[in-house]
């Protein structure tokens, strides 16, 4: 599916063209109503990084071949469809750094069934392109599709937001399983085969795999230890059987700072045999309100200890190192009087050294963040620290970026872009 505004979020990136000098391509829709034959393309004006680009200098690369543009116009059998993207290629004196960069375009499409003094018909856009290089990340990237909340099934496909993750560079996707497992929690045969089919295709792995517990399921009992294995169990087998090596369940609390309902103990200890059998690790999450230093966490690392399991550790939501405030994501929320946020939601800023002396027990992390400004400034996580301290304790596992800041459609892709691009720009220092 086609992004609404011209200038396409992905497909951005530096290119070597024919002659070895130094490209950056980008993609754009078609902004006609109706596909052309590419001799009416008259040309594309650039604006990007500072350079204006005349109608002519851009090379463009329609279904596969590229041509300039007095090829093109020429041309009698290149055709650029309403559906497809074209993609252009500007010369550029050095590379682009990993960055954000405001770009302006004006397409020119000629439309002969227009009178001749406006038959050339220029379509006009603007876009802020997040640029990503090649970084030296110690770290697997993978994103969770829960960064595309609201985009995803209105505006964007499951294929859609695999295709944005491969195009990043990333190699891992971390799912909810009540949110994207379709037919859930029994996907259908056709379902389960397009997964495997969409991972090979875009060369994805999986990762993470959300569920829940719901323990207050019903107003008048709560679960019990049996059916909260029950419910680990069977999404243990769906995680084994769409090829997730680990399973985050998401107990019901019982306190303002998480405090996970009982039966989580009888209910993991009764799930180790399975998870050590299928081979996919438990792992419950640290979350804000909960510190590193509390008694959930310590809870967690004691049973680690008891059994010397390999299948159960920890995720940390990088949320618990959150600085400043975020007032902009409370959908679901109804504030008292006053409550400038949930007072679960103030910024915990857990110190980044208290991560290090519980590495060895985590598997996984959630790369939280709430928005990364034009010039890939997080304005809530200490990245610089984090990944320093990962690196330091030679923690080498999965970042799943995690967007949980302002809904606004296509803000969501954008945003997780920008992550990965300050990821490269801080291991390149």
């Amino acid at each position: 599916m086609l992004n609404l505004n011209v200038i396409q979020n992905k497909g951005c990136k530096n290119v070597s063209l024919p002659n070895g000098s130094h490209g950056f391509q980008f993609e754009v829709r078609n902004p006609n109503y109706r596909g052309v034959q590419a001799s009416l393309i008259e040309g594309i004006q650039v604006l990007l990084a500072g350079r204006s680009y005349a109608a002519d200098e851009a090379l463009w690369t329609l279904q596969g071949k590229t041509h300039s543009l007095s090829e093109l116009m020429v041309s009698e059998d290149a055709r650029w469809g309403l559906d497809e993207v074209a993609t252009i290629t500007v010369p550029v004196e050095r590379p682009l750094p990993a960055g954000v960069y405001p770009i302006q375009i004006t397409v020119i499409i000629r439309r002969p069934y227009i009178p001749v003094p406006y038959a050339s018909s220029p379509f006009k856009a603007e876009a802020k392109l997040v640029v990503l290089e090649q970084g030296k990340l110690q770290q697997k990237l993978s994103v969770s599709t829960y960064s595309y909340t609201n985009d995803i099934y209105t505006l964007m496909s499951l294929e859609d937001i695999m295709a944005e993750i491969a195009d990043m560079g990333a190699q891992g996707i971390e799912m909810l399983s009540e949110g994207n497992i379709h037919g859930y929690p029994t996907p259908s045969h056709s379902w389960t085969d397009n997964w495997f089919t969409l991972l090979d295709k875009y060369q994805l792995t999986p990762t993470n795999l959300g569920s829940w517990v719901d323990t207050d399921m019903w107003q008048h009992r709560c679960l019990s230890e049996d059916e909260a294995s029950a419910q680990i169990q069977k999404d243990l087998k769906l995680a084994k059987k769409l090829g997730f090596s680990s399973l985050r369940p998401k107990f019901g609390v019982i306190s303002l700072d998480l405090i996970p309902h009982p039966v989580w103990r009888k209910a993991i200890l009764n799930s180790l045999d399975l998870a050590e059998k299928l081979n996919v690790v438990i792992c419950p999450e640290i979350h804000s309100p909960t510190p590193i230093q509390h008694p959930v966490t310590q809870a967690y690392i004691d049973l680690i200890e008891e059994t010397k399991t390999e299948h159960f550790k920890l995720i940390i939501d990088t949320g618990i190192f959150q600085t400043e405030p975020v007032d902009m994501n409370f959908d679901g929320f109804e504030l008292k009087e006053g409550e400038m946020r949930p007072p679960f939601l103030e910024p915990l800023a857990v110190p980044v050294a208290d991560l290090k002396a519980i590495l060895p027990h985590v598997h996984f992390i959630q790369s939280k963040f709430f928005e990364i400004d034009d010039n890939l400034n997080d304005l809530h996580v200490p990245w610089q620290s984090i990944l320093s301290t990962l690196n330091e304790g030679g923690w080498k596992g999965w970042l799943s970026t995690e967007y949980e800041g302002i809904r606004r459609p296509y803000q969501n892709a954008n945003q997780v872009r920008r992550q990965h691009a300050l990821f490269s720009k801080l291991a390149n220092k």
